[in-house]
C-alpha cells in the first residue's frame, strides 16, 4: 500500500512538471511587452542620433568596478527564474544585467589597470568583426540559452557546468585580449561571482537531494 501511494505521488509530480514546462500566457504577454518597450526605447535613442552620447555616458560609468562585481551575480536570479519557469523574470534579469554597467556613478579616480582592461575591451568591440569574433559573440546568447534550458528542466548539474564554463571563459578572454594588469583587475570580481554562484547552487542541490531522500524514507518507516 505505501508503495502504491509513493508511485502515485511520483506520477502526479511528473505530470505537473510536464504541464509546467509551458509558461503561463500572462507571463508570456508581460515578457513580450517588456521586451517591446526595451526595443522601442533603443530605437528612440538611435532615431534621435544620440547613440554616441549615450554610449560615452554609459562607458564612463562602466569604469566604476562596482558594476564588475554586480554583473556576475545576475546569474543567480536568472537561474532562479528559469527554474521557476518565469519568462518575465528572465527578461527583467537580462535587462538588469545589460543596464548594470551604468548603474553606478563615474569614479573620481580609475586605476591604470582598470583603464587598460576597458581600453582592451573597447578596442575589441570597435575593430573589424571577423568571423571568429562573430562566433565568440554568439556564445553569449547561446550560453544564456543553455543555462536557461538547464534550469528550466531542473537540471542543476548541467546548469552548474554552464555557469562555471561561462565565467572561466570570460576570465580566459580577459587574459588573452587585455594586459596582465587589466586582466588581474577583473579577476577578483569574476572569482567572487563564481564562488557565490557555485556555493548557492550547490546548497540548493543539497537541499533538494535531502528532501528527496526524506520522501523515500517516510513510506518505509510507515510500513515498519
Amino acid at each position: 500500500m505505501p508503495g502504491t501511494i509513493l508511485y502515485r505521488q511520483r506520477r502526479r509530480r511528473r505530470n505537473v512538471m510536464k504541464r509546467s514546462y509551458t509558461p503561463k500566457r500572462t507571463d508570456v504577454i508581460l515578457a513580450a511587452g517588456t521586451s517591446a518597450i526595451v526595443i522601442v526605447a533603443a530605437g528612440v535613442v538611435v532615431a534621435t542620433a544620440s547613440t554616441d552620447d549615450f554610449v560615452a555616458w554609459a562607458w564612463a560609468r562602466h569604469h566604476n568596478i562596482l558594476s564588475w562585481y554586480v554583473r556576475p551575480l545576475f546569474i543567480l536570479p536568472f537561474c532562479y527564474f528559469a527554474y521557476r519557469r518565469s519568462l518575465l523574470g528572465i527578461v527583467i534579469t537580462l535587462l538588469a544585467l545589460v543596464t548594470s554597467m551604468f548603474w553606478f556613478p563615474v569614479p573620481e579616480n580609475s586605476s591604470s589597470a582598470v583603464n587598460e582592461m576597458l581600453a582592451s575591451e573597447r578596442e575589441y568591440l570597435t575593430t573589424d568583426w571577423t568571423l571568429w569574433k562573430v562566433s565568440i559573440a554568439l556564445l553569449v546568447p547561446l550560453t544564456f540559452a543553455a543555462l536557461g534550458l538547464a534550469f528550466w528542466k531542473r537540471s542543476l548539474v548541467w546548469g552548474l557546468a554552464v555557469v562555471n564554463a561561462a565565467i572561466l571563459f570570460k576570465i580566459g578572454w580577459t587574459f588573452l585580449f587585455s594586459t596582465e594588469a587589466g586582466a588581474m583587475s577583473h579577476l577578483p570580481a569574476a572569482v567572487l561571482g563564481l564562488a557565490l554562484c557555485d556555493a548557492l547552487i550547490l546548497y540548493v542541490m543539497r537541499r533538494i537531494r535531502a528532501g528527496s531522500s526524506s520522501e523515500h524514507v517516510r513510506p518505509e518507516e510507515h510500513h515498519g
